[in-house]
């Protein structure tokens, strides 16, 4: 292993325009081998642009790359495996209909003498390769029938297969379940033992302070500074990210609920229930629990996503059947899912198509829409979220995370739903646009709506909400107030290790 002190990466002023904007200016970075380097800014800082170039996506426009003090040119993926650097792309680069050890041996497939592919090489090879990072995953199997993080420890395994030195991980474990999670935390304690250098990118800081050696500070494209994680707090990290102090994330003043809003008594699913509660007027009502707790799964129930098998559910007093999502809409329901990608956008319509889209007929007359209304109430719902107003016209896929979340929350604003539903809302999202999110949350409740939030951040849950329903098997098992309550009682009931066992409620009516 080098010198823990010898950078075996390093960036000198490096700088990459894309017509007026200046995605990268003047940048510096190192990273020393066996060390895991976060690197941490807002969406825009220059991440993603920085994770370009190093994978020969993107070509800088100045500056200097530098693998073992020796400055190297890196001008396509080709270069940048040559230079032992692989990429493990939040959105993975895999191919799902194919099975893992085709994905393993994708693009350097051995043949037979007669030039024919080795089947029975490719099968040996991927064991060899999976059992070096210690995965027991069937190499047989599609890869598109695996969990996301099981597909992410395959994506790995290529990398380490072709001695990859440098590796980036772009935002892991967005997508894992806490099991998984852990499993890719001893996986990197491993491959840090074994010299491997990782840039770690992450919106979350708990998992930060947990992997890091050192953190680096992007911010609006420029270097702001590194540091190492016994030097430095959470807070001093998120102030170099905003430029600003930010005294309490969370922060909102006393809520004063209303009337009940929605009211759910013994709802039923496949697998759910039956559960009851109710969500006020005026009040953030936020549903905590583990992956696979049920917690999606009642927010689909009461959207007519998925099928209800008994129960009642009124909104304002007025009984709610939803045979489907229209009809969840019409009855006063909004909905934010936790995939937006897959099931809250549509990726390739403009940014006004997604957020007009809900509320078409209302600026129709004999039929027709009226485009023009419908782009002014859509402009001041932009506004009212800081959205770039250029964005207008672009597909919702051009933007960034935290953006294309806000362009979500803007279809429910302008549709003006009695109850929102918020599923893991700042999910991949930076610690300034959830910042944003919570002042939406927080002047939807004040402004008298039902806000019900699904989050596995349980900081977040405690923040930002009134009451705590914590879910396990397919129940609540336990109402908490958010003012009186910490992320360990959380936890406690929603693992069911608390020390004495609390029966499934059957309301959570307060």
């Amino acid at each position: 292993m080098s010198s823990p002190t010898a950078s075996l990466l390093r960036l000198e002023g490096v700088s990459k325009r894309y017509g007026v904007t200046l995605a990268l200016n003047d940048v510096y970075f190192d990273l020393r081998a066996g060390e895991v380097h976060a690197l941490m800014g807002e969406n825009g800082a220059g991440k993603s642009t920085l994770m370009k170039i190093l994978a020969g996506n993107v070509e800088r426009d100045s500056g200097r790359i530098l693998v073992d003090g020796q400055e190297v040119e890196i001008r396509s993926p080709r270069d940048a495996r040559a230079h032992g650097i692989a990429i493990i792309h939040q959105e993975l680069n895999t191919v799902p209909a194919m099975t893992v050890a085709e994905n393993l041996s994708l693009g350097a497939e051995p043949r037979t003498k007669l030039g024919t592919l080795d089947r029975r090489r490719v099968l040996r090879e991927a064991r060899e390769k999976l059992a070096r990072i210690g995965a027991t995953i069937d190499p047989r199997r599609p890869l598109g029938s695996l969990s996301i993080g099981m597909q992410q420890m395959v994506e790995i395994a290529r990398a380490v297969s072709e001695n990859a030195r440098i590796l980036v991980l772009d935002e892991p474990t967005a997508a894992l379940s806490r099991a998984e999670a852990q499993a890719l935390y001893a996986l990197i304690g491993q491959m840090r033992a074994a010299g491997v250098a990782m840039v770690y990118i992450s919106h979350r800081m708990e998992e930060v302070w947990q992997l890091a050696d050192r953190v680096t500070v992007f911010r609006d494209g420029a270097y702001v500074g590194t540091g190492t994680m016994s030097e430095l707090a959470p807070s001093d990290v998120v102030r170099m990210m905003v430029g600003r102090p930010v005294a309490d994330l969370y922060h909102h003043e006393p809520r004063r609920p209303g009337a009940p809003v929605l009211d759910v008594e013994s709802l039923s699913g496949d697998g759910i229930g039956p559960v009851s509660f109710r969500v006020h007027a005026g009040e953030v009502v936020c549903m905590a629990g583990l992956i696979g707790s049920g917690r999606t799964e009642v927010a689909r129930l009461l959207f007519g996503a998925d099928r209800r098998l008994s129960g009642e559910v009124r909104i304002a007093g007025r009984p709610s059947h939803p045979a489907d999502p229209h009809a969840a809409i019409r009855d006063g329901f909004g909905f934010v899912p936790e995939d937006r990608k897959a099931q809250g956008l549509f990726l390739d319509h403009s940014v006004e198509a997604n957020i007009a889209i809900s509320t078409l007929r209302r600026f129709a007359t004999a039929g027709v829409v009226r485009a023009g209304r419908a782009r002014d109430a859509v402009l001041d719902q932009m506004r009212r979220l800081r959205l770039r107003l250029n964005a207008l016209p672009l597909p919702v896929r051009a933007l960034s995370g935290g953006n294309q979340q806000k362009a979500a929350l803007a279809r429910w604003l302008l549709r003006d739903s009695a109850v929102l539903i918020l599923d893991e809302p700042t999910r991949g999202v930076d610690i300034g646009a959830k910042r944003e999110i919570y002042e939406v949350i927080d002047g939807l409740a004040s402004a008298g709506k039902a806000v019900l939030v699904i989050s596995s951040d349980l900081p977040e849950a405690i923040g930002i909400s009134d009451r705590l329903l914590v879910m396990r098997g397919g129940r609540i098992v336990k109402e908490l107030r958010s003012a009186d309550t910490n992320e360990e009682e959380v936890m406690l009931h929603a693992t069911g290790a608390a020390l004495q066992t609390t029966p499934a409620m059957e309301g959570a009516n307060p």
